[in-house]
Parts: C-alpha cells; structure tokens; sequence
C-alpha cells in the first residue's frame, strides 16, 4: 500500500520529474522540479494557492514516483518526454501534431539536388521552410527541377561520371546529365545558385518565363498547356503570397500569439525566415482553464518546439514565459546556437505579436461554434447517454456484434468508442471456432469470454511486469458494453461477466421491423430515446459500426474460403500449384476463363494439370 505521507518524507532535494498515478495506475500529471521535496509536498499541503483544476487532480492522486536528474536542463528533456508519451489528463496539452515540409537543396554535394524533407539535419544542405501547403511544395520542386534541369537522381556525382546511360529525363530534356559529363560543375553550381535566389524570395524571373510560356500557349491555342502554366504560377504564389510581412533584419523567427476562452486555447505562428514570412499556422490546447497566459504559453513552447526540427534564432511571445532561461538554454542547445526570447512592447515587432494574437482570436472565435457541437455529438452525446441510463460518466464504450450467412463463416467483431470518437486502433475481429451452425448467442458468449479472458490474463502479465496497464491491447476495460440485439444479448454478456467476476454494465440496443435503432434495453427494461438527441444519434452511430465492421471481415473471410475450396476440389492440384495459379492469374475468374496453354504458362503446371483445371470449370458450368 502506497503511503503518501511516507513518501514524502523520502523525497530528495535534487532536480528531476514526477509522475503522479491515480487508483488505475494511469499517469494523470507529470511535472519537472528543481527540488522535488520542495515541489511534490507542495501538492499535499493547503489548496489555498492551488488552482481548482490542480485540487482536483490531487484529490485523484493513488501514488506518486520520480526520477532524478543531474540537471534542471536535464528534468525538462525528460518532462517533454514523458507529456509526449503519456499525454496525461492534467497537462496542459498540445492537440495538433502536425509536421511541415522543406525544401531542401543538398548544397554540400558537387551537383546538387532538390528534395522535399520534414526533417532539418545539420549537413551542408540548405534548407527552406518550413511551408503550410505540402501540394504547392511538391509542384515548386517538379518545377525547379525542370527549369534548371536539376537532376533528380542519387548517383554519387562525380565519381559516377560516365558510369551506365542517361535516364529518361535527359531524353526528354528535363535534366542536362551530369551524370555523363554534358554539364561542367560549374556551369551546374550556376543554375544551383539561380535556385537558391528563387527559394530566397526572388521569384521574378521564374514567374516571368512561366507568364511568357503560357501566353505563348494560349496563343498557338494550346489551352491545356496554358493552364499547367497558370497551375504552376499559382503553387509559386502560394509559396510566397504569406511573404508580404518583411524585415529589414534577415532573421530566422516565429512570432507567437495567443488567445485563449474558458478551457480552450489557440495558438497562431508565422514563419518567418530570412526577414519574409513564409507561413502560418495554428494550434489548439486543451486543459488550461485556471491556467495564466504565461503557463499556456510555456506549455506550447516546450511540446512544439519539442518536436519540431528546426528552431529559429528568436521567438517572439506577447509574454514572458516561466522556466525561460532554461527553456532558452534547452532551445539554444537543440539549435546550435543561441536563441532569443523577445516581447516587443512597440514598433513592427510588436504591430506582428498583436497580429498573430489576433490571427489567434479570430480562429477561437470562428471554430468556437464548431468545436461545441463536435462537443455535443461526442462527450455530450455520452454524457446523456450516461444520464439517460443512470451511470456515472464513462469514457470507452465497447459494442459487440455477430456475422453469418447460414452458420458459414461466423465472425464477431468488437468497436470501441472512447469520448464518444472510434477508436479504430481498437478494434478486434473474432473468429467463431467452436459453435456449429446459426447460433448468435452461443457465438457472443465465445467472442465475450475470448475478449475478457485476455484482458485478464494481460492485466495480470503487466501487473507483474509493474507496467503501466494501458499497454495491453486488451488490458483496458469499458464503462459500459453495447450489445447489437434486446435482452437475450444482454442476458449472454451479463451470464460471462458475472462467471468472471466482472462488474461492467450492459445495454442492448433494439431495433425496429426495418432494423432501424428504436430503444436501448438496460436493467431488464426497454428505455424509449428521444430520436433527435445525440445520444440516440450515438448509439446508432455505433450499432451500424459494429454491424460493418462485423460484415467487412466476414465477406473478406468467405472470399478466401470460396476461392480456397474451388481449387481444392480440382483433382491433381494440390497447395503449390493453388498457390502458382493465384500468384499468375491474381483472380478465380480469370483463372475460370482461361485456356489450356494459359494455364500451362503458370509454374508447376504441366499439361495434364492444365487440362484438368479447364474441364472443371467447363463441366462446372452445364
């Protein structure tokens, strides 16, 4: 038995993270302390300076552990670490995990190529980015490289000079072949250096060629070349419309601004390299309320540019955040070089924080809406759900249902819901091994015991490994189970649990003549749903998904049972050649249609098995 008040006596007045647990061993907080015993006993002592939303994780807390560090620096790596891979209920967290494209030109090559990359290394590339529109992206390369003539492939240049033949974008003038010698370096860097000027923001004369190329076009009637043109004129554009924000300073920044509503906040980013603003974007968090402007921002700051490969020379924030001189030294560390936090109070600099915050502002209020009836369809329709069968609030929800045709085949399958969403990484198909014919009962009690079983054995497995039992596919049990059917589906999954010892409740979902979703049946009694709520429009939801999903695999198993046990009643054709005739045909019908000397072409097959295979279908079909 954890005793917390022995615990913290144990602490240490050393750097490090903690880790708070709640009665389900699930990591609920996690946080970096300078001295943990300072930091993790304050939890424990008068609310009176906690926020409302840290009382109530307190009061969820089971156990607690912590890991030592060498180093503040080093306890804030970790944290970042661990928020990543546990995203605990109680952190302020990023929602959006987004990744960007660069356009990067391998400059430390003798003959350089242009690729698109979402990692920045420390090579002697450059790299350009990064931009918000992945398509415009790929066409600006495609574009680059057919007007320079910038070769697109990975020979080592130039000790593979005059090794094997030009490839096909030199026959068709695409690139000018350095790989056979028909371009000097030089005259190559050339065109390298006229590339990095267009990915500067020097997009003129590209810009030019291409207006002359499709007026030229439109001219000589060729409207749909002319309209390539204009395609690649608009991905430029698109490239570089957001560059209208320059500085005189050619600098590497991003400027960040915040606007935050309740337990929602917005974060807005502008790019802005080499003093031209290339891109913008924004991103939601989840879990402020009662936390300041400053802690938000600290919380973004630390899990995005966490993640992100390439870090600018300085960040530009409406505020200072906490911990900066060690977030600036873990920062100026991943970067290689020093970077800058700056809260601009007047001029330009300021005018584009005000900008971004507004640019934040805009985008809460405008998905305000939206996010709340997203809400209303997923936790609200739960919640209601909850309310209408008298239990306390859930999160996963698991629903069941059977597939067959005649007995042929029986499969179940199992969907799970968690906060009203699917959780397709959660789904499970079941194979119906040991019940004989058209028998639904029989086969949910099988998939139920199956599926409970494992997930005791796998909590056990974890519980002796001192693992955290999240980690288990099958570790993790419902709040509530959906059965597709009344009360006999209800009355199979209730007898399972109770033999097992489990206390999950069960509700069966009715349907109507027209297998249509009419009521739920829950504690021996049909309960009636208002058909235009959102818990009625969720349990729909979820009954056609299960029934689907059971459906899906059922078809994709008789689909192989079908082919399998055709060419199994062929005489003389045995597994290696069943599997030769699918590898050479890749379909039972044109297996069916073909003749003799087809079927002889096939490995394996001599002339005797050929004909074999055509007269069974042939006398098949009279």
């Amino acid at each position: 038995m954890f005793n917390i008040e022995e615990e913290l006596k144990k602490l240490p007045s050393k750097p490090g993270v903690y880790l708070m647990h709640n009665a389900q061993d699930e990591i609920i907080y996690v946080g970096k302390a300078i001295s943990l015993k300072n930091r993790v006993r304050q939890y424990f002592q008068s609310s009176r300076n906690l926020t409302p939303k840290i009382v109530q994780m307190v009061s969820h807390i089971a156990r607690f552990e912590y890991i030592i560090t060498d180093s503040e620096l080093e306890a804030l790596v970790l944290e970042c670490n661990l928020i990543k891979e546990y995203r605990p209920k109680y952190n302020t967290m990023l929602m959006d995990d987004k990744t960007y494209p660069y356009i990067k030109v391998t400059t430390g090559e003798d003959y350089p190529r242009i690729l698109l990359s979402r990692l920045v290394k420390k090579d002697k590339s450059k790299y350009f980015g990064p931009y918000t529109n992945g398509t415009a992206v790929k066409d600006t390369i495609e574009l680059l490289r057919k007007i320079y003539k910038i070769r697109t492939c990975h020979r080592n240049l130039p000790k593979d000079i005059g090794v094997g033949r030009p490839c096909l974008y030199y026959h068709i003038g695409q690139c000018d072949a350095p790989c056979q010698g028909e371009i000097s370096k030089e005259d190559y860097q050339k065109k390298i250096q006229e590339v990095l000027l267009f990915l500067g923001g020097n997009h003129g004369p590209v810009i030019q060629f291409l207006t002359d190329q499709m007026m030229a076009a439109s001219e000589a009637m060729a409207y749909e070349k002319a309209m390539e043109y204009r395609d690649l004129i608009q991905s430029i554009h698109q490239i570089s419309e957001k560059q209208k924000v320059t500085s005189s300073q050619m600098e590497d920044k991003d400027v960040i601004g915040l606007a935050r509503a309740g337990n929602e906040a917005v974060v807005q980013v502008f790019f802005i390299r080499n003093g031209r603003l290339i891109g913008r974007d924004h991103y939601y968090l989840t879990g402020v309320e009662n936390e300041s402007r400053s802690e938000i921002l600290t919380s973004f700051v630390k899990q995005f540019y966490g993640e992100s490969p390439y870090i600018p020379r300085e960040l530009m924030i409406p505020e200072m955040i906490e911990d900066g001189d060690i977030i600036l030294q873990w920062l100026s560390a991943r970067r290689g070089q020093k970077v800058f936090f700056r809260v601009p109070k007047k001029g330009q600099k300021e005018r584009l924080v005000e900008l971004a915050c507004k640019n934040a502002l805009n985008i809460l209020n405008k998905d305000s809406e939206q996010m709340k009836r997203e809400e209303a369809r997923t936790i609200g329709a739960v919640r209601e759900l909850a309310d209408l069968l008298g239990l306390l609030p859930m999160e996963r929800m698991e629903a069941y249902d059977i597939s067959n045709i005649s007995g042929f085949e029986k499969v179940g399958s199992m969907v799970v819901y968690e906060k009203g969403k699917p959780k397709r990484s959660a789904y499970r198909k079941f194979r119906i091994q040991g019940i004989q014919g058209q028998d639904d009962y029989h086969s949910l009690e099988e998939v139920l015991t199956r599926r409970f079983s494992h997930g005791q054995r796998e909590q056990k497995e974890l519980s002796e490994k001192d693992m955290d039992a999240s980690m288990g596919s099958f570790s993790v049990f419902p709040d509530l189970i959906l059965m597709d059917g009344g009360k006999g589906q209800v009355h199979i999954a209730e007898k399972v649990l109770m033999e097992m010892g489990l206390d999950i409740p069960v509700c069966g979902m009715v349907k109507d003549d027209y297998h249509r979703t009419r009521a739920v049946f829950f504690e021996e009694e049909e309960i009636a749903i208002d058909k235009t709520s959102e818990a009625f429009r969720l349990v729909t939801r979820i009954q056609d998904e299960a029934h689907r999903f059971a459906i899906e695999y059922h078809r994709s198993l008789r689909s192989k049972t079908q082919v399998r046990s055709i060419l199994e009643d062929i005489p003389g054709i045995g597994p290696t050649r069943r599997k030769a005739l699918m590898r050479h045909f890749g379909d039972i019908n044109k297996i069916r249609e073909a003749s003799v000397e087809e079927l002889k072409q096939v490995d394996s097959m001599n002339e005797s098995a050929a004909e074999a295979v055509y007269h069974f279908f042939r006398d098949q079909s009279h």
